[in-house]
Parts: structure tokens; C-alpha cells; sequence
């Protein structure tokens, strides 16, 4: 069974403060190597059958709608079986 992965970010715009707090706790841990932490999320869909382009349309739909919040975040990515969306053919 395929499963879709929907990658969901805060717009870059946006202060992130988990993020934030994350970059500060890796500072204080002495990992100054890293200079920026943004925290996201990530919807796991597994699909019964397979996936074609109206799956691909109805997790687009989804992932804009019910996913993210469109204010606040931006769908950065949806891949299926580790492959991006627009490499998956119809």
C-alpha cells in the first residue's frame, strides 16, 4: 500500500518560537554549529489501492484545507513512496 507523505512548514515570514527555543537548547549544548531550527509538521496517509492523479488532487486539497493552516503555513511538500508528487505519473 502506497503512502502519501504531506510535509507542512510555517511560512518563512512568520516567527517560528518552537524553533527558536529548539536553536537556543542546541546553543547552550554547545552545538553552535547550527545556526536556525524550524519546526514543522508531517501527515503520514497511507492509501488503500493505488495512487492516481485524483488521489494526488484530493491530497493537494487535503493538505491546503485541512492540513495547514494557509494564514500561517505553506505546504512545502507531498511525496508518495518517497517520490515527489510531480514525478508520479497519472
Amino acid at each position: 500500500m502506497p503512502t502519501i507523505v504531506v510535509e507542512i512548514m510555517p511560512k518563512a515570514e512568520l516567527l517560528d518560537p518552537q524553533g527558536k527555543a529548539v536553536g537556543g537548547a542546541l546553543a547552550r549544548l554547545g552545538k553552535s554549529q547550527f545556526s536556525s531550527v524550524r519546526i514543522g509538521k508531517r501527515f503520514e496517509v497511507v492509501v488503500d489501492g493505488t495512487v492516481d492523479a485524483s488521489t494526488i488532487a484530493e491530497i493537494r486539497e487535503l493538505a491546503e484545507d485541512m492540513f495547514s493552516n494557509s494564514v500561517i503555513e505553506d505546504v512545502v511538500e507531498i511525496t508518495v513512496d518517497g517520490v515527489a508528487v510531480e514525478a508520479v505519473s497519472a
